[in-house]
């Protein structure tokens, strides 16, 4: 019987690819988002588009309730859902910076929350949590950003040895510069938030590296192979790393001193 999978943030990029690739691959993919507008191409693969606004926990609520009655079970949920909102630490309003980690890491932690019961009852489940490489490195203006980031790598931490017991895996995906529109919508939310504070020029430098990142991104397809390949795996590995530049900069993390790894990274953004 084909095993079903939730699929969040599934309007466009690394999460559509990850439903369709999965749908073709003989899976019973619900695909959800805010832009149902957006999912409705899904279903000429077989998905079901599913009404999800990750910030809202009625929301949450009502999609689990709907799938699990629905298909019986969710036994794979792939947490994608992200914002990417930029700017200085010094220009955000923490009321955005609440929004951000309510997203990027609230939504996620009580979608799980609202799944294990049932995997638990299964003994079987996968939970995939979509991190980053700015999940292991923090960059200048994304402050929000890579503090949700940090935060999934140590829940997942955490939850993997909690849940091991009951034959769920937790595995953890870091993707590197990847095709999304999350990039460009961040890279235009710290020009409103900081391209016009103490912090502007700093601000146009990251900007300009971003534009260059993004033209040398991976395409999604390859993060969802990587979901793939972890949800399929007896004995998944904790963290899959993809995506352009991912394995080197992590590397280079790993072995360079802290003065050292920020004076490579802003040498990039002059």
């Amino acid at each position: 019987m084909a095993k079903t999978v939730l699929v969040t943030g599934a309007s466009s990029g690394i999460g559509k690819a990850t439903a369709i690739y999965l749908a073709q691959n003989g899976y019973n993919v619900y695909g959800g988002a805010r832009r149902m507008e957006m999912m409705q191409s899904l279903k000429e693969y077989g998905i079901k588009p599913i009404m999800l606004d990750i910030s809202k926990d009625g929301s949450i609520v009502a999609c689990v309730e709907q799938i699990l009655k629905e298909a019986g079970s969710i036994d794979v949920l792939v947490n994608n859902a992200g914002l990417g909102s930029y700017g200085a630490l010094e220009d955000v309003p923490i009321a955005e910076a609440k929004n951000q980690l309510e997203i990027n890491l609230f939504g996620v932690a009580r979608l799980i929350q609202l799944v294990l019961p049932q995997m638990r009852k299964n003994i079987y489940g996968k939970i995939v949590n979509i991190s980053s490489v700015g999940g292991k490195v923090g960059l200048p203006m994304g402050v929000w950003y890579h503090a949700g980031k940090f935060a999934i790598e140590g829940l997942s931490d955490s939850l993997r040895n909690e849940v091991r017991q009951f034959g769920i895996d937790v595995i953890v995906i870091e993707p590197g510069g990847t095709k999304s529109e999350m990039m460009s919508i961040g890279a235009k939310d710290m020009m409103r938030v900081s391209g016009d504070t103490v912090y502007s020029k700093l601000a146009n430098n990251v900007q300009k590296a971003y534009t260059n990142m993004e033209k040398n991104s991976a395409e999604p397809i390859v993060i969802a192979r990587l979901i793939k390949k972890g949800i399929e795996a007896k004995h998944p590995k904790t963290r899959y790393i993809g995506g352009t530049m991912a394995k080197p900069m992590l590397y280079l993390r790993k072995i360079l001193s802290d003065k050292m790894f920020d004076k490579m990274v802003m040498s990039q953004m002059k």
